[in-house]
């Protein structure tokens, strides 16, 4: 009878599958799933990620987790929110008498039938990327060996998050400065310019219509058009 892998095992197996997911949202989904295998007592598992525009939860093992982690940052009370911006782990035995949280709490455990949870700051050493949140509908349900094994789990995840979000971001890097270049030769070609003199008519354009430089590049190889 094949003996079952340890926690040790499987978050090493884990972690070396995280370094070949490039993209973000492949992560976070790989991610749910590794700990609800992995984690005793979790149920349910929903990331939150921070970005220039607020946080959101964009993958869950449920839809029932998006409101979870909406009503923490409306209501600007509950364990994610903590996690995120005072303590860099946060346990909760029994949500519905937690009083951390006085109304998310017991509203999140009517609504949605969850009783216990641990969030742990998804970061790395110099930014903050979200939070993991780790739900259970019994309560008491995470004993200190499952906080710790969460504590380990997160700690890869934020590597391989902040990994994958450096990957995009210079996968769309390169995407802009090849639009910016092929501008810059349509330019050149038609007007007689230096690159540097091409560079300068995309660039006052973008200001002028308050445009971002690669999307005025974009349209000008997407249509031909020359910008006035």
């Amino acid at each position: 009878m094949e003996t079952p892998a340890s926690f040790a095992e499987q978050l090493a197996d884990a972690a070396r599958s995280m370094q070949g997911w490039s993209s973000t949202q492949l992560t976070l989904e790989k991610v749910v799933l590794v700990a609800t295998e992995i984690i005793q007592g979790c149920d349910l598992v929903g990331i939150s990620i921070v970005h220039a525009g607020g946080i959101d939860t964009p993958v869950g093992t449920t839809q029932a987790l998006n409101r979870i982690d909406e009503l923490q940052f409306v209501l600007k009370e509950g364990p994610c929110f903590d996690a995120l911006h005072m303590h860099e782990v946060v346990h909760s035995r029994d949500l519905a008498t937690d009083d951390r949280w006085p109304t998310w709490g017991p509203m999140i455990a009517e609504e949605v039938g969850v009783a216990s949870i641990v969030s742990y700051r998804l970061y790395t050493t110099h930014d903050t990327l979200g939070a993991l949140n780790l739900y259970a509908t019994n309560p008491d349900a995470f004993d200190a060996d499952d906080i710790d094994n969460g504590h380990a789990l997160a700690a890869h995840v934020g590597v391989a998050l902040a990994a994958s979000q450096n990957a995009e971001n210079l996968e769309m890097a390169i995407s802009h400065r090849t639009a910016i270049g092929r501008a810059e030769g349509i330019l050149m070609e038609r007007f007689g310019l230096t690159p540097d003199q091409a560079f300068s008519v995309l660039r006052r354009v973008s200001q002028h219509q308050n445009v971002k430089l690669n999307r005025v590049a974009e349209e000008l190889v997407r249509t031909g058009v020359t910008p006035r």
